[in-house]
Order: C-alpha cells, then sequence, then structure tokens
C-alpha cells in the first residue's frame, strides 16, 4: 500500500477533506453560538389584520417563553410552535426566523361563542372546545350556553347559528342549546321560554317545527302576556304549552322523540 502513490494521495486527499469540514463544522458551530445570535426579540402578531385581544406580552411571557430553548439557529421552531398553542386562547400559531435574533409568532385566536357544559369550557366560532378564563370570554356580554354528547360541537354550532336565523321574525334568541345523549335538541330563548323541539326525522323536521313555533307565536303571546315556560313542538300537528298556571295541548298523538 505504501509504494501505491495512488492510493497514498487519495487517502492523503481523503483526511485533508475530512480536516476541512471538521474545521468548517468547528467553526460554524462557534458562529452560531455568538452572542449576536441569542434569541433577543419575539414578535407576537394575529393573523393577517386581525388584532389579538387576549394574547399578550404577560401570558406569552409566562406560558411559552420558559419553554423556548436555544438561539437564532438551534432552536426548534415545532416546539415554539407548540409552546405558543399551548397558551389559552391560542387556536393555531406559525413560527418563523427573522435575522439576525428574532422570531416572529403569528397567532390565530380563539373566538368563543359559548359556555360546554359544566366543566368550565368554551366552544368557539369554529366549534374548537378550548379552555380559558370565563370573565375574559364575556367582555362583550353573557354567552349562550351549549350542552351535547362529545363529539358533537361543531354541529350544535351550525345548529345554533339556523336556530339564530329562524326565531328572528318573532325577535328570539337562543340563550341555550343543549343536544341529549338521545340526539334530541332542547332550545332556551331569550324570553325564557323552552322549546323541546326532539329529533330530526329528516332534514326539515326542525325547521318545519319552529316555523310552526312561529305560527302561533303572536297569538300564545297575546293570550299569555310572554308569561311562557315551555312548548313540547314533538307532536305531528300541534304543541304541549306550560305556562304559570295553565297547561294547554294540540294534538294528543305525539311523535317519536
Amino acid at each position: 500500500m505504501w509504494h501505491d502513490v495512488r492510493m497514498l494521495n487519495a487517502t492523503t486527499n481523503t483526511l485533508l477533506g475530512l480536516l476541512v469540514l471538521s474545521l468548517l463544522g468547528s467553526g460554524l458551530w462557534w458562529v452560531a453560538h455568538r452572542p449576536m445570535f441569542t434569541l433577543k426579540t419575539i414578535h407576537v402578531e394575529g393573523v393577517g389584520e386581525t388584532q389579538l385581544r387576549h394574547v399578550n406580552a404577560s401570558t406569552v411571557r409566562t406560558a411559552a417563553v420558559p419553554r423556548i430553548k436555544g438561539n437564532f439557529f438551534t432552536t426548534d421552531l415545532d416546539a415554539v410552535r407548540q409552546a405558543f398553542e399551548a397558551v389559552p386562547w391560542v387556536r393555531k400559531a406559525a413560527v418563523r426566523r427573522e435575522w439576525p435574533n428574532k422570531l416572529i409568532v403569528q397567532v390565530e385566536e380563539h373566538r368563543p361563542l359559548a359556555t360546554w357544559g359544566d366543566e368550565g369550557k368554551l366552544v368557539s366560532v369554529k366549534g374548537d372546545i378550548f379552555t380559558a378564563n370565563l370573565d375574559e370570554a364575556e367582555e362583550d356580554g353573557a354567552l349562550p350556553e351549549f350542552a351535547g354528547p362529545d363529539g358533537s360541537e361543531k354541529e350544535i354550532v351550525a345548529r345554533y347559528r339556523e336556530l339564530t336565523e329562524w326565531f328572528k321574525p318573532v325577535s328570539l334568541v337562543p340563550e341555550s342549546l343543549n343536544l341529549s345523549s338521545r340526539y334530541a335538541w332542547t332550545v332556551k330563548l331569550n324570553n325564557g321560554m323552552t322549546v323541546e323541539l326532539g329529533r330530526e326525522q329528516s332534514k326539515a323536521t326542525l325547521k318545519e317545527r319552529v316555523d310552526r313555533l312561529i305560527g302561533v307565536y303572536p297569538q300564545l303571546v297575546s293570550r299569555l302576556q310572554d308569561k311562557i315556560e315551555s312548548v313540547d313542538m314533538r307532536y305531528p300537528n300541534g304543541l304541549a304549552l306550560k305556562a304559570p298556571g295553565i297547561k294547554f295541548a294540540q294534538d294528543s298523538k305525539k311523535a317519536k322523540r
């Protein structure tokens, strides 16, 4: 081997190449760990033109910053994203580097629509369940109350929007919406009236029952001075009504619940 010039040259070149790579790697490591690349700024902004209402410097400093490790080059952007998504009110986060020592974090906040169940949780306008301070969520007014089986959040959000539109002709607004374990719907309106709508036998079932109630609602109010406690619309062609001192039922044949 030692008499083979070509082999010696190849071996020498290989060793020199490894040495150069080693020196280059050491140099890059040295440069990457210079103080100038220590993260000094983490800029948090809303997605697009969305203004952040609940994610502020205090929450970021307390919940996210302690979990961020490394410098401009070495920090794990996915770990930073996860740290921010663990902050209350954050739905999604996206992170990028900005030379030489800055991180830009774009945050999408949850927009609360209603409370969820009895565990102090909230449901967003997109049907996501999340946990946050209820006082902050209700700073613009009390939220409606939703409850239902696990996994039904998006269905309830969609139904709430429909019911809100359906009751507009009589100036009523849903204050709570419940989907039972048997998938029967109950809505409470802002006049204190609870309406049993039952299960959906077809796509039109609930709309037909609401329309039937709206059709007789002005007459009911004129007779009972808006003191109706509950209305059961699970009858094929009528209803059952409860008011202080009064019980009234139309149509003795009740539909399946």
